[in-house]
C-alpha cells in the first residue's frame, strides 16, 4: 500500500508541476516611413500639385495620373475630366464610387475641402476597414475642371496591416488637395 501511495503521489507531483504551454504572440511589424518631402509636379495638364518625392508619377495622354509608391506597394490614381454642363453627373459619379466600398468598409468619413482663393472645392473620403480603397477624393473649380483620386494597395485588403501606409498616403492626398492649382 505504501508503494502505491508513493507512486500515485509521484505521478501527481509530475503532472501537477507542469507549466501550461502558452504560445508566444507574433511580433508586430513596425512600419516607419521617412518624413514627406514634396516637389512641384509639372505637366501639360490643366492642373498641378505638390508631389511626394517617394512617389513615381506615370502620366497618360488624357491627364490621368498614377502616383506609384513602390516602397509601400500602393498607388494613388488621379483622373481629370473637363466640366461641360456635366458637373452634377461628375459629382454623383464621384460620390457613388466612394460609397461602393460601404459593403466592406467599417466606416466612411466625409471631410469637405474648401479653398476659395485657389477656387478648389471638394471632398475627402477616409475609408476604414477591409475595403479595396482606403481613401478617395474629388476636387473641382465648379466651372471648368474636375479631378478625382483613389488610393489602392497591391495586396488583399487587411486594414490592420496596411494602416500605417494608408495613414501616410492619406496625408499625401490631403497635400495634393491643398496644393492643387488650376492652369488657365
Amino acid at each position: 500500500m505504501r508503494i502505491k501511495t508513493l507512486v500515485l503521489l509521484s505521478i501527481m507531483v509530475l503532472i501537477g508541476c507542469k507549466e501550461d504551454v502558452i504560445p508566444k504572440p507574433h511580433a508586430m511589424l513596425r512600419l516607419e516611413y521617412p518624413e514627406a518631402s514634396y516637389k512641384s509636379m509639372l505637366n501639360e495638364c490643366s492642373f498641378s500639385f505638390d508631389q511626394n518625392t517617394l512617389s513615381v508619377i506615370k502620366e497618360d495622354k488624357d491627364c490621368s495620373l498614377v502616383l506609384d509608391y513602390p516602397s509601400m506597394k500602393g498607388s494613388v490614381y488621379i483622373t481629370y475630366k473637363p466640366v461641360k454642363d456635366n458637373l452634377k453627373t461628375l459629382l454623383t459619379d464621384a460620390q457613388k464610387l466612394s460609397y461602393e466600398h460601404v459593403v466592406k468598409a467599417d466606416n466612411i468619413v466625409e471631410q469637405p475641402f474648401i479653398n476659395p482663393e485657389g477656387k478648389v472645392y471638394g471632398m475627402f473620403y477616409e475609408v476604414s476597414g477591409d475595403a479595396a480603397s482606403q481613401s478617395q477624393f474629388y476636387v473641382t473649380d465648379s466651372t471648368d475642371h474636375f479631378v478625382t483620386g483613389s488610393l489602392y494597395f497591391y495586396a488583399k485588403p487587411n486594414y490592420d496591416s496596411i494602416l500605417p501606409a494608408a495613414m501616410y498616403l492619406q496625408q499625401d492626398i490631403r497635400r495634393i488637395m491643398e496644393t492643387l492649382r488650376w492652369k488657365k
